[in-house]
């Protein structure tokens, strides 16, 4: 938190200057009153003159005041914000694939929205007001040392005392700012899940009851808000309390001050001293509590911790020469073994289809030959290297995905195939003419640079396919992993990516359930997978004996 506040130490100077513009406003205030009680006591038509003069001049004063200081303060907001977006976003970024998926996206988008909004909100308000009346309550001791210091003694003591009380009250507001982050998480993710969910809601007549669930999730989140706002209050309270008996405290000691002869103008500075430092602290404390439950909500989003930089720790770099070998691979979801003692090969620029029934394990293969699940047991070796000796990174640059769902951005042709990356012109145009894109230059004045609507909406089905497939050939992926890559597309579009596929050198590792006559049987390998066992049998044979069946 320090070397965020401090990256723009200029800046930070002029917000704390700003802050302390406010304290000169209010000790401006607190002189006039006192020039007011000064002219009651002296009665003299001079001194009235005085007051209304410097209280016009105030008037003009104070808007310029609050104008220029808020300018400051907003101007480092806006811009320390913008670091915490940033390193926020970046943290989602970098992480590895693994940690990344081990949550729903929508629980990003909240860190990046909810949680932000809330660090912005309560963090920059709660330090401003605390430096404040930190620095209010400071000056205000600092001159009764110099006035009373019986009374800038009994002052400290107060502080003192409501500094450890402040200590008692921070790990429940801690506590109840990471409830509130969470709860915002999961009604950020109930809604994206109902929304996404919605036309076969609406089209089942079952919106009722999904709005019944959605409202407890904002319930569930109201009391979350209630709870942290009841707390905060609360100690308020208790601390005002406090506050109060040491101002009946003060008053007793005015009186008897009164008594031997302290004036009525000094009296007056030493009361509003007194009292307003105890609201100063009235306001700190909460504020203070509520800026370090605000900390945990920016560590949690921005802080780039070891387990979020994993992803390199592998040694040897990724790049197959031969084979990758699974030797006895068993995998467990929690109690239920989904694959038992797997042994089988996987050879360089072969073209292999993993059959089975739905929920048989045709995902939790795919991901352990991608690298994406590792906890299994037994071992997969890539030319005689286990794969958790692997650096991740390079191996993630060596393969590719093509799923069923293609995801593209609002942005060049080209930069959808190269994905922003530097690929030669030649590679470019290759990865164009093998997936069959030429065509969509006929139609697309701009060519390799038209702009694509969102997710590629100017485009057919069959050309967002091929554009995802384009992707890994430009890349150079030495594995392409396609996961019902052609479901979606009508039974022609479908025949022509097969062939695609099937087409390349790279090692193409794919799962279907579509069946394409003349096509499927020219994969090398089917392995199919029945009870948790991997069968590998050599494709001719295989849909040779399913057609004869």
């Amino acid at each position: 938190m320090k070397e965020l506040l401090l990256r723009r130490k200029g800046k930070f100077i002029q917000y704390l200057f700003a802050t302390f513009m406010f304290i000169i406003d209010h000790f401006a205030q607190m002189g006039i009153f006192v020039l007011i009680l000064h002219a009651i006591e002296k009665g003299n038509a001079g001194d009235y003159w005085k007051v209304i003069v410097i209280t016009a001049l105030f008037i003009l004063y104070a808007p310029l005041n609050f104008l220029i200081s808020r300018l400051l303060r907003i101007r480092y907001m806006r811009d320390t914000i913008l670091d915490v977006r940033k390193q926020a976003f970046d943290k989602i970024i970098n992480m590895p694939f693994k940690k990344f998926s081990s949550k729903s996206k929508e629980v990003y988008i909240s860190n990046l929205i909810n949680d932000i909004n809330t660090f912005e909100n309560k963090f920059f308000i709660s330090l401003l007001n605390y430096l404040i009346n930190m620095g209010m309550f400071l000056f205000s001791i600092l001159i009764l040392v110099f006035l009373d210091y019986k009374l800038a003694i009994a002052m400290a003591a107060q502080a003192v005392l409501l500094t450890a009380l402040a200590g008692f009250f921070i790990k429940k507001s801690t506590t109840l700012e990471q409830e509130l982050s969470e709860s915002n998480e999961q009604f950020t993710t109930d809604m994206a899940n109902t929304f996404n969910g919605m036309e076969i809601l609406k089209l089942n007549h079952i919106e009722d009851k999904f709005r019944d669930k959605s409202m407890e999730a904002v319930s569930r989140m109201e009391r979350k808000k209630y709870a942290a706002a009841v707390f905060t209050d609360m100690q308020k309270y208790v601390i005002r309390i406090i506050s109060f008996a040491s101002t009946v405290g003060v008053m007793i000691y005015m009186a008897h001050s009164f008594v031997n002869g302290l004036t009525l103008s000094m009296g007056g500075l030493l009361f509003q001293l007194c009292s307003s430092s105890s609201n100063f602290l009235i306001n700190a404390f909460p504020m203070r509590n509520q800026m370090k439950a605000s900390m945990t909500i920016y560590h949690k989003i921005a802080d780039r911790s070891a387990e979020t930089l994993e992803e390199d720790k592998g040694s040897t770099v990724f790049h197959l020469q031969e084979k990758i070998s699974l030797n006895h691979v068993t995998f467990r979801y929690g109690n239920k073994e989904i694959l038992k003692d797997a042994s089988f090969v996987i050879e360089k620029g072969k073209k292999y289809l993993i059959k089975g029934a739905s929920g048989a394990g045709k995902s939790t293969l795919i991901n352990l030959l991608a690298k994406t699940t590792e906890d299994y047991e037994g071992e997969i070796l890539a030319d005689h290297v286990e794969y958790h000796n692997l650096n991740e990174k390079s191996f993630h640059e060596k393969v590719a995905f093509v799923y069923q769902d293609v995801f593209l951005f609002e942005d060049t042709i080209r930069n959808n195939i190269t994905l922003y990356q530097e690929v030669s012109e030649e590679k470019v145009n290759f990865a164009v003419k093998v997936c069959g894109l030429e065509g969509i230059f006929t139609d697309k004045k701009a060519g390799l640079d038209e702009m694509l609507l969102e997710n590629g909406k100017n485009l057919s089905g069959g050309q967002r396919q091929r554009i995802s497939i384009a992707r890994a050939i430009a890349k150079d992926a030495q594995i392409l992993f396609v996961d019902e890559g052609t479901s979606s597309l009508n039974e022609e579009l479908g025949r022509e990516i097969e062939k695609v596929f099937l087409s390349l050198e790279n090692t193409v590792i794919a799962i279907s359930h579509r069946y394409y006559e003349g096509v499927t049987e020219n994969y090398d390998y089917v392995l199919e997978i029945k009870n948790g066992r991997v069968h590998q049998f050599l494709a001719q044979e295989y849909f040779n004996e399913v057609v004869v069946c």
